[in-house]
């Protein structure tokens, strides 16, 4: 598939919540092909890893060691997610830490959106626990 990508200033037009919409996906992904590498588990096992590494709760304890990463433009995008209304928060984790997760989702979002996908494998790689802990957990 041959995909353009948006230029910063294209991007910046997208409500933080639609970037976010791609980002959940954008990340979604990641972890499952992280997950699958780090072992050949059986599917359930895949899965439960997986829940609890896309959960709001995890996220959101990612989220301070990963914008210590960012430039000052990433540092924006991630604020703008986190700001952003019209969140619903799900019954399993609190307002702060569902804000923080869409944060994440959002600058996911945008840095797919533009094509910066070095700089999100980068920024994933800040977020993955050790590998025993994924194995053993």
């Amino acid at each position: 598939m041959n995909r353009e990508y948006l230029s910063e200033r294209e991007a910046n037009t997208y409500s933080p919540l639609s970037l976010a919409f791609l980002g959940d996906s954008v990340y979604d992904t990641l972890v499952r092909d992280y997950l699958l590498r780090q072992a050949n588990m059986p599917v359930a096992k895949l899965h439960s890893a997986k829940i609890r590494l896309v959960c709001a709760e995890f996220q959101s304890d990612a989220y301070d060691a990963l914008s210590e990463q960012l430039t000052e433009h990433e540092l924006s995008v991630l604020k703008r997610g986190r700001n952003a209304t019209g969140n619903t928060v799900p019954k399993h984790a609190d307002a702060v830490q569902y804000r923080r997760a869409t944060a994440i989702e959002c600058l996911f979002g945008y840095l797919y959106i533009t094509g910066q996908n070095e700089r999100i494998t980068q920024l994933f790689e800040v977020m993955m626990p050790e590998e025993t802990e994924v194995q053993n957990g």
